[in-house]
């Protein structure tokens, strides 16, 4: 039994910044604009979010763990949305190719990080004390089986990744908001005609996307590291596989994720599960699940995509 809880616990650790970073690029892509740059912005968030927390650690400011996460939560949603904006700017007004300027600042993200951080700590790497673990949450902690499974040596975060989920299946399917942003990622001329801005509703998704996403990055790091090396493991690729498996849809991107996930945590912890450890299977072999499972998954719901139709295609005011 202690080994599902541990299975469980790690599961969630490598499910939930998946599913924020997913649900990021849902709201892009449900606008209209593809957004490759989620693994540049999840690198960019990261970055800020760990050099606050080190900055604040280093001062000894007597914040307390979870608020100080929260806080560097923000800031990464914040730096994420200055760098998404970048490539908002691009693909609506410059009516560039999605998918270069995502790259361009996929290449961008991690030789600045670099940089920055060599420029103020002569290392590129940029470690954090780790004091945000919950051990056990009061009261819920305390229940049989789901008490160890969910409330227990957990984070903040983990529970912050469901409230994004609620939140974004209510925006995007009970408000006149998500009405208006999954028209212009559908139709965005028969938008336009009754009144919808489309420029700012792409500009609006683009921007959620990039605020989650830089969440993301730091809540990815945060139960998985002590060190932040300017690399978020791939980690807004894999995001992307969610997506596409979970068919730009809430729900199927929470399941999608849980899947992704679940293969990470093989990869990852293979060695505190004793059936896997004791195959004697080599560790290499491990490292490719997650890789192997998003090929297999990809060429097997690819032909059945339900993606935006306006998806990727730059709107011109003019044209009909």
């Amino acid at each position: 039994m202690n080994t599902w809880y541990f299975l469980v616990q790690q599961t969630m650790f490598f499910s939930i910044p998946l599913l924020i970073v997913a649900l990021g690029g849902m709201f892009s892509e449900r606008s209209g604009i593809v957004n490759i740059a989620l693994e540049g912005i999840m690198i960019m968030g990261a970055f800020s979010g760990i050099l606050f927390i080190n900055v604040m650690q280093s001062l000894r400011i007597g914040i307390q763990p979870q608020l100080l996460l929260l806080i560097a939560c923000l800031i990464a949603a914040a730096v994420g949305v200055i760098v998404s904006m970048a490539h908002a700017y691009a693909a609506i007004n410059m009516k560039a190719d999605q998918v270069i300027s995502g790259t361009a600042i996929n290449m961008f993200a991690p030789a600045f990080a670099i940089f920055a951080a060599r420029m103020i700590r002569s290392v590129q790497q940029i470690p954090f004390n780790n004091t945000f673990r919950i051990k056990s949450v009061p009261v819920l902690g305390d229940i049989p089986v789901i008490g160890p499974m969910f409330f227990r040596n957990t984070y903040i975060t983990t529970y912050l990744g469901f409230l994004i989920l609620i939140v974004s299946a209510i925006v995007l399917y009970k408000t006149r908001f998500g009405l208006r942003m999954r028209s212009c990622g559908e139709h965005p001329q028969a938008a336009d005609s009754v009144g919808i801005n489309v420029y700012k509703m792409r500009y609006a998704g683009v921007a959620i996307s990039g605020a989650l996403a830089g969440m993301g990055g730091l809540i990815f790091i945060v139960p998985t590291s002590t060190n932040f090396n300017a690399s978020v493991a791939g980690y807004g690729f894999l995001a992307l596989a969610v997506l596409i498996f979970g068919q730009w849809r809430p729900s199927r991107i929470l399941f999608a994720a849980f899947f992704f996930g679940l293969m990470k945590t093989i990869a990852s912890a293979y060695s505190g599960i004793p059936f896997l450890a004791n195959l004697g299977i080599p560790n290499d072999i491990y490292k490719m699940i997650p890789y192997i499972a998003t090929l297999i998954v990809l060429a097997f719901t690819s032909k059945n995509s339900m993606a935006p139709r306006a998806e990727g295609i730059p709107y011109d005011k003019g044209s009909r």
